[in-house]
């Protein structure tokens, strides 16, 4: 089996049309027409540890969910981390692939599994684009309402969260819940616009809070918390086109933030 093929069923799940007009999903290093690949490591993020992982499980394609290449390189020294992961990746001849934005606007992508997780019901885009194929976020409903003091520590919960942030919000049990994993605070006003009682999502600045007491509740997850899951929604994503293939979900954990409690 080709690199490439590996390519073309992750494209054909997510296009990469469907990405934003500032990302930069798709190949990152590598060569993937000829390549046979030996194992795929699974991670949200490349990190010269990732890399080093790859190599030593055998593994000659990664593929990411953040791209490691956003802004274009002048120069390869191993000044950067990202100078060295590419440098690491071509010397042992490790491809990298991300499926960013694309993957967060496909429906059944990042959005719809954090939506499974939670149980929701009646699933679908927050903000729809490209005539109902792709949108941004995920909306939809709760089988039984839920006070929000439980709901969110059950997000809590699920999605393993250190520290959520949240704000105080209207006084009555929530059901319709909306979401975007990352930084989706940009989504908050169409969030209210369709009614939801919460809005969650991984990252939104502090004066986003403020004015939405009487609107909805707000949970703010993490930017890593939210899209961690990712992972095995690429792996998922691979074991059904390609069962045999070896998929390795990476050990390492590439969160940069670390929690004081």
């Amino acid at each position: 089996m080709k690199i490439k093929e590996v390519v073309t069923a992750l494209e054909r799940f997510a296009p990469l049309p469907l990405q934003e007009s500032y990302d930069n999903a798709g190949l990152q290093v590598g060569l993937t027409e000829k390549e046979e690949v030996s194992g795929v490591l699974l991670c949200l993020d490349v990190t010269e540890a990732v890399v080093d992982e790859a190599v030593r499980l055998g593994c000659n394609l990664i593929v990411a969910h953040h791209p490691l290449l956003f802004r274009g390189l002048k120069c390869i020294d191993g000044r950067t981390q990202v100078e060295r992961c590419v440098a690491g990746a071509i010397r042992h001849g490790v491809a990298i692939y991300a499926a960013h934005t694309n993957l967060d606007n496909v429906r059944g992508g990042v959005n719809w599994r954090m939506a499974e997780m939670l149980g929701l019901q009646d699933v679908c885009f927050l903000q729809e684009q490209s005539g109902g194929v792709g949108g941004s976020g995920a909306i939809g409903r709760l089988p039984v309402a839920e006070q929000p003091l439980e709901f969110l520590g059950r997000v809590k919960h699920v999605f393993g969260v250190e520290a959520l942030l949240r704000n105080e919000g209207p006084q009555r049990p929530v059901q319709t819940v909306a979401l975007c994993g990352g930084a989706g605070e940009f989504l908050i006003d169409e969030a209210v616009a369709k009614e939801a009682d919460v809005f969650l999502t991984g990252e939104m600045s502090y004066h986003r809070f403020f004015g939405r007491e009487k609107d909805l509740w707000i949970g703010v997850l993490g930017h890593y918390q939210s899209e961690r899951h990712v992972i095995g929604l690429l792996r998922d994503i691979l074991s059904d086109v390609f069962p045999a293939l070896p998929a390795h979900i990476t050990a390492v954990i590439t969160n940069p933030i670390y929690y004081m409690v």
